[in-house]
C-alpha cells in the first residue's frame, strides 16, 4: 500500500508528463492485445474481448482529457493495463 501511495504522490506532482507517458503505454499495450484477439478469429468471444479492451482504453483516455481527479486517472491506468495484459496472455496461449 505504501508503494501505491508513493507512486500516486509522484503521479500527482508531475501529472501532465506522466499522463502523456501513460497514454502511450496504455495505447500500445491495448493495440497489441487487440491484434492478438483478432489473430485468433472473429467469433463472439473475441469480439467481446475486443470490446472490453477498447472500452477500458477509451475510458482511461477520456478520464485524462476530462481532467478527472488524479487518483481516478491513476487507478484507471492500472485497470486498463491489467485488462489488456490478461487478454493478451489469454490470446497468446
Amino acid at each position: 500500500m505504501e508503494l501505491y501511495l508513493k507512486s500516486l504522490r509522484e503521479f500527482k506532482s508531475g501529472e501532465r508528463g506522466y499522463s502523456t507517458i501513460f497514454i502511450i503505454i496504455q495505447s500500445c499495450l491495448g493495440s497489441i492485445a487487440a491484434m492478438y484477439i483478432l489473430i485468433n478469429g472473429t467469433s463472439i468471444v473475441q469480439m467481446l474481448q475486443l470490446f472490453m479492451v477498447t472500452i477500458i482504453c477509451m475510458i482511461f483516455n477520456a478520464s485524462i482529457l476530462a481532467q478527472l481527479r488524479s487518483r481516478l486517472v491513476f487507478n484507471l491506468f492500472f485497470i486498463s493495463l491489467i485488462v489488456s495484459t490478461l487478454v493478451l496472455v489469454i490470446n497468446s496461449i
